[in-house]
């Protein structure tokens, strides 16, 4: 297969004008491509697959199946934004599927950071291969590729087949935003009226939570870890450095140590920061974060999240650490 090459004339979508034909055009294409047929979309809450959800629903309305697995993995309020926005405000067809007890009692006792990455993402396509066995008349498979996706691929597209139907059955990919930088496919779902704070959300590993909930994940630890990283996302909202840095989060490791609550000694899991920039995501520096802002977040974190007592900072830049603790 030849190689996609983003066209020299292709301007850069910057502004919402530009945004705005780009949409137009997308919209005239895609009506062009599925005609009366169906289209299914995993819909995972990021921004890539949240554009082209709200971009196929401009286009072709009901004709999209959105399927949207809660892995139980998710940050706070991710899926509940998921239903607002897409379920309730866009009127989409939306499947729902509330897979949490289903992935957690799969990860139960298990430590490997990359076997706990095989069960969720093995589990996350057999949900996703059920939901879809449950359609008829699907035709089309929407996917939200964006241009350094082919570049890092070498232009190879694959074709998916979902489990369940026939095996010789091979669906058309429907890749609305394929020829897209992330930066400009935000300024899309500006101009499409997705919420910001769904446009411009940062960068989450498809394991979610559960690279971040350290080792054998556990629920108490999970619900910890969810709360800390609300905290932690607030914060930097209110105080302007939620858009200045690529990617922050909480980790929360399997150890505790001894605390003082109440006047008791009582013991806790550690919460620890990782707030990190990068242009490529192969090397990253750490972002200077205000004592007066740590302290705050440390407060809320100690007082208002069971099970944490203490707070920790990591500054180490990649090389020489990664940017997931796992």
């Amino acid at each position: 297969m030849n190689q996609i090459v983003r066209p020299d004339s292709m301007a850069r979508i910057v502004t919402k004008e530009l945004a705005d034909a780009f949409i137009a055009e997308q919209v005239k294409e895609i009506r062009e491509q599925v005609g009366e047929k169906k289209v299914l979309l995993a819909l995972s809450g990021g921004v890539d697959s949240s554009v082209v959800a709200a971009l196929l629903i401009k286009a072709i309305g009901k004709q999209l199946v959105c399927v949207h697995v809660n892995h139980g993995l998710m940050r706070k309020g991710e899926s509940e934004q998921v239903i607002e926005v897409f379920g309730k405000e866009l009127d989409a067809n939306l499947v729902y599927v509330d897979a949490t007890d289903r992935f957690l009692d799969l990860l139960k006792g298990e430590a490997d950071p990359e076997k706990k990455r095989k069960i969720i993402g093995g589990e996350f396509i057999k949900v996703f291969d059920e939901e879809a066995s449950k359609l008829s008349g699907i035709s089309f498979l929407a996917q939200g590729t964006i241009y350094p996706d082919i570049l890092e691929s070498d232009g190879v597209e694959a074709h998916h087949n979902v489990g369940g139907l026939p095996e010789d059955m091979q669906f058309e990919l429907v890749e609305p935003v394929k020829l897209l930088y992330k930066d400009e496919v935000r300024v899309v779902g500006e101009a499409l009226g997705l919420p910001r704070n769904m446009v411009y959300r940062q960068p989450f590993p498809g394991p979610g939570l559960g690279v971040r909930c350290l080792g054998a994940i556990t629920r108490d630890r999970l619900h910890a870890l969810r709360e800390a990283d609300a905290i932690l996302r607030e914060e930097f909202d209110n105080c302007g450095l939620a858009g200045k840095v690529w990617q922050y989060f909480i980790a929360v490791p399997d150890f505790k140590s001894v605390g003082v609550k109440n006047g008791k000694r009582y013991e806790g899991w550690p919460a620890i920061i990782r707030a990190v920039n990068t242009t490529d995501a192969m090397t990253a520096t750490i972002e200077e974060i205000p004592y007066e802002i740590l302290h705050r977040i440390t407060d809320r974190i100690t007082h208002e999240v069971d099970g944490i007592n203490r707070v920790l900072l990591d500054l180490t830049p990649k090389p020489i650490g990664t940017i997931e603790w796992e």
